[in-house]
């Protein structure tokens, strides 16, 4: 991603309280003798096959969210395709492998090793002797050269996303022979096997003008199984076919199609059989996975009974008491009704057989599962307003039950529901510890005691003067205006101008107060709307008068001491005449049901102890670049990618921002703007130690202090959900694993693969 200049904010911090949060834990992590970095929650799930068991040729038609801008994986447009493309057409020098680490790939690499620590670095890479471009030269020292003078950052003419390693690079030079290349570092570099993944020609990264413009829509020289035949954009679709250069084991595909489908299309093209590989949603897993039909009795073949002993109902949900009353109205003596009821039995018997075409399209696929290398993480802006104290962002980590929420998304799939414990790792990669205990369990009365010490306090009058608005809330006037009358009939008696914190519904207006515009928010339907709508869902009302203070609003009281109901929301807060309210801002599209249902959750969380939040639901192509990475949000979801190099990729995620020399603040990827010298250097030790066992233990040092400073909160791994056609074999959820685009193919018949036996079915942990 590039990085993004947002106006000067100022971040505070509270250096002494962070490090005296997370000094302990790693003297309690080393009380045991335990690896911390566990295994992998989920098999990858690809019904595996050996080669022999898979036929030569077909097609392959793999729907993915976009034809890619660009075929240069190191240019800031370029997307998931484009390293899919990546992968199945060019040399890669390292792969991972089921745990999420680097291992050697034998198909370009005989060996790659550190040679030399001192006086500098050195790396040797011994080459393949078969390995060759597909147009007959051989890769070499040249193609290494070109592709670090292109990202080594050095020469502006090369319009670069990343740099990252390469500008640690001194000089690269030819070996002992032309399958050697040797590469010497100005500077000692940890990641040094993320280099050279993918590599590019020297045609491609020998010229500026051959960087930025020779392989966006076409690489005519290539190095895999496949080669890229062409870049469709009229028929939204990337062809590539088997190379004929191809040194290693033959492609079983003579094609892969990557189709550009909208998730909410491919249900439909999946019954249409326009395709064969597809990631879905949880609601289309369902369908694919009831294709088969109701479950039946093994031994006898009949219906299994549904809930409470009856029988289970039809494709369209009719009961057989439901069947047979349609049976008597359609022959009953009233003519009109028997004549509706044959109108309606006719469309159903279209709509039931319109469903069986569906379900037998459907029932050549299955569900593929695992988890994806990646997850999903609420940020706290820590810019400005009340998140820009750290006690109060500690507090609503603090109030989050991240077991309720991982469970929430991924128990029903069947996957691991055990929340992430850390922001640089995964569970199984050689990384990860969980680093939680910095920030600390969940624990609703300490998350109130913390917003105690800032302020926050339950109770009392929130002044509102002219033009003042909510804490972290965001409304513009014009609607303010529009709902004052429904404000006056939610809020009666509040003519005064003074909203007492704990009454009903008396800070609907929606203003904020951390000045804020928002142009492209559909207020009646993203704030009011949304929060009624959880409330709804959750079953829950807003308290009418509810004050248990002297002298507070009128209303309902219990007697002194009667403890409140489980669950029950606490007092709303408020600081200097303002109501804690945070603006929680999400995408409104159809992929996004999970995002929204996890919010719900939250919101429900932070109103247990006090904090109010105001949703915002916005369009999903504005909500990443003109909410989170422009800072206009106060919490919001979204997800990172696991990386088996966190001290090279996860280091602009949370480096500290620093002015630019234009004055606006360089945030990098830090989108919660919360960052602290000590992560910084635990980051840049961690970069440039040799020692893998010494860099895993500042990593971990720098998650503790990630987690102290609570500018996210890690919730859960990503549920990875594909349907694949029944007889595809080595394709699927991949989970860590780097796909062998070689190896797909279609089984022989009578030929099954090898899924897990019970696809990631552990429960939860407790």
């Amino acid at each position: 991603m590039s990085h993004v200049g947002v106006g000067p904010r100022a971040v505070m911090r509270s250096v002494a309280f962070l490090t005296a949060g997370v000094l302990a834990v790693p003297a309690l992590a080393g009380c045991t003798s335990e690896d911390p970095s566990g295994k992998p929650l989920a098999e990858r799930d690809v019904a595996a096959a050996a080669r022999t068991s898979v036929s030569d040729g077909g097609t392959l038609r793999w729907a993915v969210d976009s034809v890619p801008d660009t075929l240069n994986a190191f240019q800031s447009d370029a997307d998931a395709t484009t390293t899919r493309v990546a992968q199945a057409v060019l040399p890669s020098m390292f792969r991972m492998d089921e745990t999420g680490s680097p291992v050697r790939n034998p198909d370009y690499l005989e060996s790659a090793e550190v040679v030399d620590t001192e006086p500098k670095q050195v790396v040797v890479y011994k080459l393949n002797q078969q390995a060759v471009w597909s147009d007959g030269r051989e890769i070499g020292a040249a193609d290494f050269a070109a592709q670090w003078r292109a990202l080594s950052g050095k020469d502006s003419a090369y319009w670069t996303a990343r740099n990252a390693g390469y500008d640690r690079i001194e000089k690269i030079e030819r070996g002992a022979s032309d399958l050697e290349v040797k590469v010497t570092f100005s500077r000692p570099y940890a990641d040094w096997k993320a280099l050279f993944t993918p590599l590019y020609p020297k045609d491609v990264t020998g010229t500026p003008d051959a960087f930025n413009d020779g392989a966006r829509r076409a690489l005519k020289v290539s190095a895999g199984p496949f080669a890229v035949k062409k870049v469709d954009t009229k028929g939204d679709q990337v062809v590539l076919t088997g190379n004929p250069r191809w040194w290693g084991e033959p492609a079983k595909l003579d094609q892969i199609v990557l189709r550009a489908v909208p998730r909410d299309e491919r249900v439909s093209e999946l019954v249409a059989g326009k395709l064969d590989l597809a990631e879905i949603d949880p609601e289309t897993a369902d369908e694919v996975g009831l294709a088969a039909g109701p479950p039946r009795d093994a031994a006898t073949g009949t219906p299994l009974m549904g809930p409470g002993g009856s029988p289970a109902p039809g494709a369209q949900g009719r009961s057989a008491a439901e069947a047979l009353r349609s049976w008597a109205v359609a022959n009953g003596s009233d003519e009109e009704a028997a004549e509706e009821e044959v109108l309606a039995r006719e469309e159903r018997r279209e709509a039931e057989a319109k469903a069986r075409r569906r379900q037998q399209a459907l029932s050549g696929f299955e569900v593929r599962k695992s988890l994806e290398p990646a997850y999903t993480q609420l940020a706290l802006n820590g810019a400005d307003g009340p998140l820009a104290d750290e006690r109060v962002r500690r507090a609503v980590a603090r109030a989050l039950d991240r077991e309720k929420l991982a469970e929430a998304v991924l128990k029903p799939l069947g996957l691991p529901a055990e929340p992430v414990g850390s922001h640089l790792a995964l569970s199984g990669q050689p990384a990860y510890a969980d680093g939680s205990g910095a920030l600390g369990e969940q624990n609703a009365k300490e998350a109130r005691a913390l917003l105690a010490d800032a302020g926050w306090v339950p109770g009392g009058p929130v002044k509102k003067k002219d033009g003042e608005e909510a804490a972290g809330a965001e409304k513009d006037k014009k609607d303010e205006e529009e709902k004052d009358g429904k404000d006056e009939k939610k809020s009666e008696g509040d003519d005064d101008g003074t909203y007492i914190v704990g009454e009903d519904n008396k800070n609907t207006d929606g203003k904020n107060t951390d000045g804020r515009n928002e142009g492209d928010r559909n207020d009646d339907g993203g704030g009011d709307d949304a929060k009624d709508g959880a409330d709804r869902e959750s079953g829950e009302k807003h308290s009418s008068g509810k004050n248990t203070a002297q002298g507070g609003a009128p209303g309902a009281y219990a007697p002194k001491g009667t403890a409140a109901p489980a669950g029950a929301a606490a007092a709303p807060l408020a600081k200097d005449g303002k109501a804690l309210t945070l603006r929680f801002v999400l995408p409104s599209g159809p992929g996004s049901e999970t995002l929204r249902t996890v919010a719900d959750r939250i919101t429900d969380m932070l109103k247990e102890i006090g904090i109010g939040t105001e949703v915002s639901k916005v369009p999903d192509e504005s909500y990443f670049k003109d909410h989170i990475a422009a800072g206009e949000y106060d919490l919001a979801l979204y997800s990172w990618p696991a990386s088996a190099f966190p001290a090279t990729d996860a280091r602009p995620i949370y480096a500290k921002p620093v002015p630019a020399a234009d004055g606006s603040l360089n945030v990098a990827q830090n989108y919660t703007r919360v960052g602290t010298d000590q992560v910084d250097q635990l980051f840049d030790r961690a970069m440039t130690t040799l020692d893998q066992k010494e860099a895993r233990g500042l990593l971990r040092k720098a998650d503790s202090r990630i987690w102290a400073a609570a500018g996210s909160v890690p919730l859960y791994q990503r549920p990875q959900l594909v349907a694949a056609r029944e007889n595809l074999a080595n394709a699927g959820a991949f989970g860590f694993e780097t796909p062998v685009y070689e190896d797909m193919g279609f089984l022989k018949k009578g030929a099954q693969g090898s899924r897990p036996s019970a696809p990631a079915s552990s429960s939860p942990s407790s």
